[in-house]
């Protein structure tokens, strides 16, 4: 008997051939039987969660099929680093919260970062960054991009005039980044992006404080001026768990999109299965976490406006914040309600009486707080920072001191306060 002819017969189960009167020598071995199982299960399943699909090999039907996919238009599955059901419905989902019409997954925000950087720079341009910046992106035009022959410079977020000034005939592209990494501000990112416009100098923002939520990348001012490219860390609030790495590079132009994604594929990058579906699972309550977390950070930088051991509260949505009137201009129109939405992270400038170490002492004896990296998850953490090491001149809207950079999780705001107040009784003193 033909083996085509016995999957037909005998697919549903070893049994079956017994069954027929079938001897097992002439039947395919049950290894082979289960390889090349017959049955498939019907297509008319519907969940809440979509399916998790795993694969590195993707099968054809025929040769034909092999040769005419197209992974890079989504039509089709050719392998899996190219894509399959489950992160190509991540893509989608994630494009649609960042307001943009295209996107790649990438295995981490600095992951995303680099490809954008490699996608789009060579040897001879220059890569304009600000100052505030995520360090590693820093780092990543320090080190290996200044080893490809690509030069860069750092422009002063808050002064509009310091980038116009910076931009010359060989930038290509400057980095964006609202609210600043540690320190808060926000930037005029209207006249920014305007002024790459302007230029013919390709922008990218790094979103993952906005998260698609507090602002639309890609139309900040209502009438479709918007940013190049998005990065984002999904490692923290599109994740919300504080367990999977991940990140993501979102553009709206078909023609830089494919240059991205070609170096996506080049350098060989993609994400695993459980981890797209983690993410999956967690997007439809972002909205959700982003605004309870924000509204906890809000609280308790109110709190701690009040107490006389922070010289400085860092917190885009207070009256005296660095770049309040810019984030209210961004921010407050993209809400319906009016009053913005800031994210679920603020920082306190210790006043320079304390010594460092005090710092560390206060952050050592917070109990709900713990020290760690990252932010988006359930736990809220705490991170000192060494300012001047980050910078290359201190700013001058910042007070002197040690800055503390808080990330709120989802405890009860009442109990992070008290922790607060008695971490600073026993290391600061009041």
């Amino acid at each position: 008997m033909a083996q085509a002819e016995w999957l037909g017969r005998y697919g549903r189960g070893r049994s079956s051939r017994y069954d027929q009167g079938m001897p097992a020598q002439d039947s395919p071995s049950t290894t082979t039987a289960l390889i090349h199982h017959a049955y498939t299960p019907p297509e008319d399943f519907a969940a809440p969660q979509p399916g998790v699909f795993k694969a590195s090999t993707v099968i054809f039907p025929n040769v034909a099929a092999m040769r005419a996919r197209d992974w890079k238009n989504k039509s089709g599955y050719t392998y899996g680093l190219h894509g399959t059901p489950t992160t190509f419905m991540l893509e989608e989902r994630i494009a649609t919260l960042e307001g943009g019409l295209q996107t790649v997954l990438v295995p981490s925000g600095l992951a995303a970062i680099a490809n954008v950087a490699l996608a789009l720079l060579k040897t001879g341009d220059e890569v304009l960054i600000p100052d505030n910046a995520y360090g590693p992106n820093k780092a990543l035009a320090e080190g290996e991009l200044a080893a490809f022959g690509i030069t860069h410079a750092y422009y002063d977020p808050m002064d509009v005039a310091d980038l116009v000034a910076r931009i010359t005939g060989r930038t290509r592209l400057v980095w964006l980044e609202a609210a600043g990494s540690v320190t808060m501000e926000f930037p005029n990112l209207i006249a920014q992006v305007r002024l790459c416009r302007e230029r013919g100098v390709l922008s990218a923002l790094d979103n993952t404080w906005g998260a698609g939520i507090a602002f639309n990348a890609f139309d900040l001012d209502g009438q479709g001026l918007g940013v190049d490219v998005s990065a984002h860390a999904l490692t923290k609030y599109p994740s919300g768990g504080g367990d999977v790495l991940m990140g993501s590079v979102t553009t709206r132009d078909e023609a830089l999109h494919l240059k991205i994604k070609l170096t996506h594929m080049r350098l060989g990058l993609g994400v695993g299965a459980n981890d797209a579906e983690a993410v999956l699972r967690a997007l439809p309550s972002i909205g959700l976490r982003y605004r309870a977390q924000d509204q906890a950070a809000r609280e308790l930088a109110r709190w701690c406006s009040g107490q006389a051991a922070f010289a400085q509260v860092l917190h885009p949505a207070l009256d005296d914040a660095p770049g309040h009137a810019a984030w209210r201009a961004v921010c407050g129109a993209a809400d319906a309600r009016g009053d913005g939405a800031a994210a679920g992270l603020f920082s306190v400038i210790v006043d320079e009486r304390f010594s460092a170490s005090q710092v560390d002492a206060f952050c050592d004896a917070l109990k709900l707080f713990k020290l760690g990296y990252s932010w988006g998850g359930p736990v809220s953490l705490v991170v000192p920072y060494d300012l001047a090491s980050m910078r290359t001149q201190w700013p001058a809207h910042l007070a002197r001191g040690t800055l503390v950079r808080f990330s709120l999780g989802l405890e009860a705001v009442a109990d992070l306060q008290a922790d607060l107040a008695q971490a600073l009784a026993a290391a600061l003193g009041g």
